[in-house]
């Protein structure tokens, strides 16, 4: 039987068998570790949840009902990376899709029929391609103000490009090239942290900003089911919390960094009575919100003794040039995985 490979760390090499799939798309090969338990349960869940669907609209996804009124849709990454999830949540009046993965496949023909005729609103948790780049397929997106000018620089006809080699051929992921979104320079609403969505009879849906692995990533609370989307902000295996400054994130050297999530994850830890599952976007989902004081007992640490965290990893990357990334456990639920020069703003 064919078997994938996942490398944890530099020591142990874990073995996995492949997940049986009916989607369009074809996993070619990975370009990143992936956590063993991850895999298990992904592999249960896509394999034998009832509740999974695949619609004519997008043959590149797989929906689930995770709630009477929300909807998981899982896509495979196309860059080698963590699959992806992206979530649909049924108001009254209207519907919101939190991120759009790649948007390979017709994600609005997708959410239009998932929402039956209800206006969709798109939301996203930051700009990273896995989470935004199916925008195109929609008229305007809402993301936090920080992140907002990152997010324009997705709205050009190249972004899908270095998913292919020289040759046109498919690096991570076989799909047909024609099923990507039409170039759109959809419209992009900058948020305020705290800014409500109003999905009908007082359905509401909160921003709410979450820095550190963008400036202007966030979280979304779903006030009546009590659920938080917490984007790449927080998942189980490894979250990256202090990533630091990237191209297009004019804001990345003040808040891509683990002090200011840090000073928001407090606030949110507050209003822990709100909020009884969490819903990353990679990673396990449906987890209890009782992980979140391990969470900022984790980020305190880092804060308060950067060079001391749970593990380091040193590798050479393609240059030449040594990378430390610094990993603080969190047990029982993740690894919070930052850069040494990401823990404080740059002065």
């Amino acid at each position: 039987m064919l078997q994938w490979y996942f490398q944890k760390g530099e020591a142990e090499m874990v073995k996995m068998d492949p997940i049986r799939s009916e989607l369009k798309s074809r996993r070619i090969k990975w370009d990143k570790d992936t956590s063993a338990v991850n895999w298990a349960w992904l592999k249960e869940v896509r394999e034998n949840n009832p509740t999974r669907r695949i619609y004519e609209e997008n043959p590149y996804a797989e929906v689930y009902t995770f709630r009477e009124n929300m909807y998981g849709i899982f896509t495979e990454n196309a860059d080698g990376h963590t699959d992806v999830w992206s979530y649909l949540i049924l108001g009254p009046e209207k519907a919101m899709l939190i991120d759009t993965s790649f948007g390979i496949g017709n994600f609005k023909a997708l959410a239009d029929r998932l929402s039956g005729g209800r206006e969709v609103i798109v939301a996203n948790t930051h700009a990273s391609y896995d989470h935004s780049y199916g925008n195109a397929w929609f008229d305007k997106a809402y993301c936090h103000k920080y992140i907002a000018p990152l997010m324009k620089t997705n709205q050009n006809p190249h972004i899908w490009d270095y998913l292919f080699d020289e040759n046109g051929k498919n690096i991570w992921l076989d799909f047909d090239r024609g099923d990507l979104p039409p170039v759109n320079e959809f419209e992009v609403i900058p948020c305020e942290n705290h800014h409500i969505f109003d999905l009908g009879q007082g359905y509401e849906v909160e921003l709410i900003w979450m820095p550190g692995h963008q400036s202007g990533h966030a979280f979304f609370l779903d006030r009546r089911n009590r659920i938080l989307f917490t984007g790449d902000g927080l998942e189980t295996g490894s979250s990256m919390v202090g990533y630091g400054a990237r191209e297009g994130d004019v804001y990345g050297e003040q808040y891509a960094n683990v002090s200011s999530m840090y000073h928001e994850f407090k606030a949110l830890a507050e209003r822990m009575d709100e909020i009884d599952y969490l819903f990353p976007a990679h990673g396990i989902l449906n987890v209890e919100s009782r992980v979140l004081p391990a969470v900022l007992k984790g980020l305190e640490h880092i804060v308060n003794d950067p060079e001391h965290p749970t593990r380091k990893e040193e590798k050479l990357n393609k240059k030449g040039k040594l990378n430390v990334r610094c990993f603080q456990q969190v047990p029982g639920f993740t690894e919070l995985n930052y850069n040494p020069d990401a823990v404080f703003p740059k002065k």
